[in-house]
């Protein structure tokens, strides 16, 4: 029975035990009795935690004091003298000038290897414990290995510490009473005011005082703090924008008062009081946070906060360390090995009978000397080089161009993934929003009726020309107002400016002001801007008014208080921004009130989700149908309504508004009094936009399934949406059953649902975010073990700590290699989360893909990735460290049995050099150019992608590979050492050459006879070694004299050796290959 199947029947049966109440208790009593086994594990693991960590880490963490942040009142250029706060400077450095040799020597000694082989080389420093030559021997390869990590870990702190100083050292202008002083970075302090250009990097968290933009704003980019690459405008604080000069401020008695840091970048509340006492509020709209770009003019700002308080420091985790599970499987086998090797030495130490507790002591570290090659020091050497070529063959693949691998610590955890955890917008969609369809209730329009929307509105505004003098447009309830009021609404209710790139200003008669808006005196001058472009937080936004400007209503301008747009005539119709309500997450809408300057008519207009706006519109019959409808198209649907106000209305609501503003309560206040606005709304439209989905997605799933890894899709769009995205992208085969989990509360409901399921026979699974956090709150892991068995699995709704959850929640129950991709900021949990996290440069910035391992530019990258280089990296590290295994496995054999013939002896037999180079300049490029090596072509891995399902098996270093190795590495290491004692028994003394000789040779031969696709670098690594060898052959004249060098015999009785050693093999492998070829061997010989 295989693990799914069994995993399901444990489910099945834990599901049939809780659908009567009295067996619920066995249920219970079932899970306790898992737990407890579990504790055991739990415990080692958490001893294995300590070690890895180290008790001091361990006890700096309980001891140190948290951190507690306050609230500050902050005088412009004052500094506080009752409140103290962090320095500004940056400092990523792990080690300092001090601690640099004791950190790095106890990180390297918390490793069991690196502390065995301490232990060893210290035992070398005792004549009566010596047993593998001068004491060299043993110290310098556990100090080139400990001098290689060294290295490297200084070569990391040093580009640290440079790229903190090129940070710190950045040089700003402060404002003083004096004029300008020049500050590095690191020396900002609260209450500076620094002055900003246009392009300059932001150094600390500020509140914006000044822009030498005349209409009081700015523009700021933020990609490097949320990855979103549209940029965002902030407002100057009104009082200080009209001060005249930057000097002014310095004797502006004002103060600001700032909140706590928190992590939230999205929020801020404070108070500016100035020199008479009147507060003005403050918001996001007035901030500018740290690592953000000045886009347009140049700003003073006042810092608030500085150092470690900055939101972009609060919001920077330190993930953790990622292992991979090839590494964990080695240092299992590398346990094994120091077993063995115990085992060994008791068994010759029992069979030397040795009496004395003291010569027991002695003996048996003296054969744990001449035994400790069987652990090999140069493992992980060996596997971080062969990450770092396998990191390098991704870099420099063609045809992934822009794949960045940012943790060349786990290249093989491609080759073995079984769950590929995706986001949807951005990631298996394109994130380019394109409009099809509005709906105003009694009729809909797309994209091939899109020219009846046009000629309404043309001749809407050809009317509204003919009445410019005497009236407007009569307001009635006809499809034809209904169309022009939604089609100006969605041309005004928006956080969309416009910019231009190509400029005209021959002109003399017309004005021109950018970037925020431009002053329009005359029509000429909005033709000559033929590149226009626009800037806002969300592409749908842009998506929405280039609709607009397509149908002719056209925004030319906008400002912080005005929005000017061009009629399809030609005209320009000029709106005062009266009150703007920004898009949350939690109020999922946004809203406009503006004035139009012709009619001084007052319209509130509403735009948002259709759950939020279905219970704040008037009643209707056709919305919810609608919604649903395309949704299933895909399409993602914004409900838009507006309310006419009278002015009486809108001056009581403002009072009410500015109050909730100063309030103690602010957010709340202001909430309720918005929502006090939104009552009787009169239902517009319902507006369609596309996402495009990635190119060759469909053939890429597709394959992703035949390498038997199954795929999430993890998205915070609607269930219709989603379940519509699944279906075109062929995530869920058309001709495959959808299961649709509903909204289920208590335990009940619950499992009368996960029992529907089970009734269905390979369904696909689809489930809101907090069904599936119902589900889990009472049956935790049946739900995980029977989603596993899911074809695939679609969760909406699904907020980023809910990614992150499932992520973590997979890889405690089912162990298997998890992965996920994304695109955004909210996908940064879920990709860190996961053991091999992907992120994809897309519209919503660079966030997700500087925090991922893997850094790609197109979706249908990953199939690449992990059908070649995944799988490539996996089978070339389990076939590299099953070597480094073996050639320390045969030299300890030959130990053994050279012992165990010559009277038990506690010596080496290869001292000296002989030792330290069997394991370096003799074997090391043959055994390393393995990383070379491949079993089929990149073409045979991306045309037959059931190869890389094999491989998820983990059968490639297993005890059975362990075991096999064990027993070839007894046969060749006995016949080596016996053989080479029959023949040369009459020549004792040249055992030594004669056996290590044969080995060198054996030891190559076993490389050509692993490699599968010859490689040059392959072919010259193995002359240059047998080179090497032979010359150091002539060189050493203790091991190999004059008379042995010159003797053809000699070189034909070791080679007969040799023969005995690796002939027997080699007919084993020729008879597998006819008997049992491998799948691949089939594939390659076609």
């Amino acid at each position: 029975m295989d693990e799914s199947s069994a995993g399901k029947k444990k489910a099945s049966e834990a599901f049939s035990m809780a659908s009567l109440p009295e067996e619920n208790e066995q249920l219970f009593q079932l899970k306790s009795q898992r737990r407890k086994r579990g504790q055991l594990s739990r415990f080692f693991e958490f001893l294995e935690y300590v070690w890895s960590c180290g008790y001091l880490h361990v006890l700096w963490r309980r001891c140190r004091k948290k951190t507690i942040y306050h609230e500050r009142f902050v005088k412009l250029g004052t500094p506080s003298e009752t409140q103290k706060f962090p320095s500004n400077a940056i400092c990523n450095q792990k080690y300092s000038i001090i601690t640099f040799l004791p950190l790095t020597l106890f990180n390297q000694f918390k490793f069991f290897l690196n502390l065995y082989f301490l232990f060893i080389a210290i035992t070398q420093c005792f004549n009566v414990l010596r047993a593998n030559g001068p004491i060299w021997t043993s110290w310098a390869p556990l100090g080139f290995v400990l001098a290689v990590t060294m290295i490297r870990e200084a070569i990391d702190d040093i580009r640290r510490y440079l790229r903190d100083n090129h940070i710190n050292s950045q040089v700003f202008k402060k404002v003083t009473e004096e004029g300008y002083e020049n500050i590095r970075s690191k020396d900002i302090k609260v209450s500076d005011m620094i002055v900003m250009e246009k392009d300059q990097r932001v150094p600390a968290d500020m509140v914006l005082l000044r822009t030498t933009e005349s209409s009081g704003s700015t523009f700021i980019r933020t990609d490097q703090l949320d990855g979103e690459t549209d940029w965002k405008l902030r407002i100057a604080v009104p009082p200080t924008q009209k001060i005249a000069t930057d000097q002014l401020l310095c004797s502006l008695d004002a103060t600001v008062y700032a909140c706590k840091p928190d992590r939230a970048i999205y929020h801020f509340e404070g108070t500016f009081t100035d020199e008479d006492g009147k507060k003005f509020p403050l918001n996001l709209d007035n901030t500018l946070w740290a690592n953000t770009v000045i886009a347009s003019g140049s700003v003073v700002g006042l810092v608030v906060y500085s150092g470690r308080e900055m939101k972009a420091r609060l919001n920077t985790t330190q993930p953790a360390t990622k292992v991979g599970l090839v590494d964990n499987e080695i240092n299992f086998l590398t346990k094994n090995l120091f077993l063995f090797m115990l085992l060994l030495t008791i068994v010759l130490l029992s069979f030397k009978g040795v009496t004395g507790v003291e010569n027991c002591i002695i003996n048996l570290i003296r054969y744990m000397v001449i035994f400790s090659s069987i652990i090999p020091i140069s493992m992980r050497v060996n596997l971080d080089m062969g990450k770092i070529v396998y990191s390098m063959f991704i870099t420099y693949d063609k045809k992934i161009p822009g794949t960045v691998v940012r943790s060349s610590t786990i290249p093989e955890e491609l080759g073995r993934i079984r769950y590929l955890f995706s986001d949807k917008t951005g990631t298996l969609t394109q994130n380019v929003m394109t409009f099809k369809k509005l709906h105003i209730g009694s009729v809909g329009y797309g994209t091939d009726t899109m020219d009846e929307v046009v000629k309404c509105i043309n001749s809407i505004y050809a009317q509204k020309g003919d009445e410019q003098e005497g009236g407007v447009l009569r307001r009635t309830r006809s499809n034809k107002f209904k169309l022009y009021q939604s089609v100006r609404a969605l041309a005004l209710c928006h956080n969309v400016t416009p910019t231009y790139e190509d400029i005209n200003k021959n002109s003399d008669d017309n004005e021109y002001e950018e970037p925020n808006g431009i002053v329009i005196e005359d029509d000429s001058v909005s033709q000559q801007h033929s590149n226009i472009s626009y800037q806002a937080s969300s592409p749908d936004e842009i998506a929405l008014v280039n609709w607009t400007e397509s149908i002719g209503l056209t925004l030319v301008n906008r400002s912080l208080s005005s929005i000017t747009l061009r009629t399809p005539h030609g005209y320009l119709e000029n709106y005062t921004i009266l009150e703007i309500f920004p898009f949350t997450s939690e109020s999922k809408r946004m809203g406009i009130i503006v004035r139009d300057e012709t009619t001084e008519e007052i319209i509130f207009f509403v735009k948002g989700a259709d759950v939020v706006m279905e219970t704040i519109v008037n009643y209707n019959d056709w919305l919810a149908e609608e919604c649903g409808n395309m949704a299933r198209e895909g399409l993602r649907t914004l409900v838009v309504a507006y309310k006419s106000l009278k002015l009486e209305e809108y001056e009581a609501f403002q009072a009410r508004y500015e109050a909730a503003k100063l309030s103690q309560t602010r957010s709340f206040q202001m909430n309720n009094v918005r929502e006090s606005l939104e009552t009787n709304l009169e239902l517009l439209c319902l507006t369609g936009v596309e996402d495009k989905l990635q190119d060759n997605l469909r053939p890429t799933l597709e394959s992703l399934r035949n390498a038997g890894i199954k795929i999430w899709m993890l998205t915070g769009d609607k269930l219709e949406t989603a379940t519509c995205i699944a279906k075109s992208s062929r995530l869920v085969p058309r001709s495959q059953h959808i299961f649709v989990f509903r909204d289920v509360e208590g335990r009940v409901a619950v499992l009368t649902e996960l029992n529907k399921y089970r009734r269905w026979q390979d369904a696909a699974i689809v489930i809101k975010g907090d069904t599936l956090e119902a589900c889990l709150e009472y049956y935790e892991e049946e739900v995980i073990m029977t989603f596993c068995d899911a074809p695939a699995v679609v969760v909406c709704r699904c907020s980023p700590t809910q990614k992150a959850d499932i992520v973590r929640l997979m890889k405690q129950y089912t162990e298997k290699i998890t992965c996920a991709v994304g695109d955004g900021g909210n996908d940064v949990s879920m990709i860190q989360e996961a053991h091999c996290g992907i992120g994809i440069v897309g519209k919503e910035g660079m966030q997700a893909s500087l925090a991922s391992d893997f850094s790609i530019t197109q979706f249908e990258h990953i199939k690449r990735l992990l059908l070649v280089h995944g799988r490539n990296s996996y089978v070339r590290s389990a076939s590299l460290s099953q070597f480094v295994i073996h050639r320390g496995l045969i030299i300890t054999i030959i130990q053994a049995a050279f012992s165990s013939l010559f009277n038990f002896v506690t010596f080496s037999i290869y001292p000296g050099l002989l030792g330290v180079g069997y394991s370096t300049v003799f074997t090391m490029f043959p055994v390393f150019s393995l990383v070379l090596d491949e079993d089929i072509t990149p073409d045979i891995a991306m045309t037959y992608p059931e190869l890389y399902k094999e491989n998820t098996k983990g059968r490639l270093l297993t005890m059975k590979t362990f075991i096999i190795w064990l027993l070839i590495s007894i046969y060749q290491g006995g016949s080596l050492m016996v053989f080479s004692v029959i023949i040369f028994v009459e020549k004792f003394r040249l055992i030594v050459a004669i056996s290590f000789t044969a080995l060198i040779l054996t030891e190559l031969f076993m490389v050509a006879l692993t490699i599968r696709r010859w490689h040059w670098i392959m072919i010259v690594s193995e002359i240059v070694s047998l080179g090497i060898y032979i010359g150091c052959m002539f060189l050493l004249k203790q091991y190999f004299p004059d008379n042995i060098l010159y003797n053809g015999m000699f070189f034909l009785q070791i080679l007969g050796i040799t023969a005995i050693s690796c002939i027997p093999l080699f007919v084993m492998k020729i008879v597998r290959q006819r008997v049992a070829p491998t799948t691949y061997s089939k594939l390659r010989n076609q």
